[in-house]
């Protein structure tokens, strides 16, 4: 399999520490964030190789992932102007060779089992066309919140709302069938959001996965606190 990590935000809530490093290379417990993405990818070979989007201090990311000890299993691609999450996949659609694939924010801290979202997803019910890793959230009105039936399939999706109904979140990972990518076709424009153009498409074809590991969008200096506090590092 193959995945796209979404690595090219400019990380603006998490300045000043974002004014000379990019998001996805901000330290916990001394090692970049996309460390942890890379080793948790490749060390059990559930993903082949890995897709990095680029932009905000890009030349940073770039002479980091040369110095990778996976850098054989990584491709960097550049964005002059960010396409949006969807726009990059529909942007790279031939990286994916027409296959199931893993997408991924890089700027989450996480250690789901990706072995156990792959079988998940690969005994999927009939008609869905996405499996989406949930987590149970502190903070739901910062999150897209899930609404599931007893079968585990999202039957509603509410992004950032004042009263959120659940606090089972959308974990921003997600294996997505080919025809995700030409749902994306269809909207004939380059800069797509996943969360508010495309997902919102799938629901009632959407399996959601609920991790019982550690999750938390690095989103800001707080959040970035709490991960010191409560991430403990597995070693590779």
């Amino acid at each position: 399999m193959r995945a796209l990590l979404l690595a090219a935000g400019m990380g603006t809530r998490l300045r000043p520490i974002t004014n000379t490093i990019p998001k996805c290379l901000v330290p916990i417990h001394g090692r970049p964030l996309l460390d942890y993405w890379l080793d948790h990818l490749f060390t059990n070979d559930d993903v082949e190789h890995a897709l990095i989007n680029t932009h905000y201090l890009a030349d940073t990311v770039e002479r980091h992932i040369a110095n990778s000890p996976w850098r054989d299993r990584v491709t960097l691609v550049y964005e002059s102007e960010l396409l949006g999450t969807g726009g990059t996949i529909l942007a790279n659609r031939d990286f994916f060779d027409g296959a199931p694939a893993l997408i991924a924010h890089a700027d989450n801290l996480t250690d789901f089992d990706i072995r156990a979202l792959i079988n998940a997803h690969q005994e999927r019910p009939n008609g869905v066309a996405i499996t989406m890793l949930a987590f149970r959230t502190d903070d739901p009105k910062s999150c897209g919140v899930l609404e599931i039936d007893d079968n585990l399939i999202v039957q509603a999706f509410h992004e950032k709302v004042e009263a959120p109904p659940t606090n089972l979140a959308n974990a921003a990972v997600y294996l997505i069938e080919p025809e995700v990518i030409e749902f994306a076709v269809t909207l004939e424009k380059s800069v797509i959001d996943l969360s508010t153009e495309v997902i919102p498409h799938y629901v009632g074809r959407i399996l959601a996965f609920e991790t019982s590991g550690y999750h938390r969008d690095i989103g800001n200096v707080e959040s970035l606190a709490l991960a010191h506090a409560e991430f403990f590092p597995k070693k590779i």
